[in-house]
Order: C-alpha cells, then structure tokens, then sequence
C-alpha cells in the first residue's frame, strides 16, 4: 500500500472546510482507506472531489447520489457512523 497516497488521502478528508463533511469523511477514510483497493480509492477520491454540500445532503439522504458516484465505496460511507457507535443504537 502507498503510505503517502493514504496520508493524503486522510488529510484531504478531514480538511474539508465543511465541518460536518470532515467529521464524516475524516473517520471514513482512517477506518476505511487503509483497507482499500487501489480501485477503491480512486472511487474515494472521486468522490472527495464534489462539493461538500452535496456529499453531505446524499450522505443524509435529501438529494440522489448523483449517478457518476461509485455505489459501492458510497454505500460504504452511507453505512458507516462517524460516531462509533454500533449500528441501530
């Protein structure tokens, strides 16, 4: 695994200069990245490239997942709960 892709990749999510982007994609991505594919992470990474806004009305749920958005690294990040708690508490 390139150590230096995942740094990047970490730090890009959690400086996101929306607050409620980075305490979701900040934790995404030190859970998640360094379990990753390479193919997986170009899928993250296109994904970090719109606009947090967006992200994060998607992530609640209020907009459609744009179409060009990789279902599965998105489901990933739908699933998972920046809070650490266990899922259904």
């Amino acid at each position: 695994m390139d150590e230096h892709r995942l740094k990047k990749i970490r730090l890009r999510a959690w400086r996101r200069g929306f607050r409620e982007a980075d305490l979701i994609l900040g934790p995404f991505a030190d859970l998640h990245c360094p379990t990753m594919t390479p193919a997986q992470l170009d899928a993250f990474e296109a994904l970090m490239e719109e606009a947090d806004q967006d992200i994060y009305d998607w992530y609640l749920g209020k907009t459609p997942v744009a179409d060009h958005i990789d279902p599965e690294i998105f489901a990933l990040l739908q699933a998972f709960d920046p809070s650490g708690r266990p899922a259904g508490g």
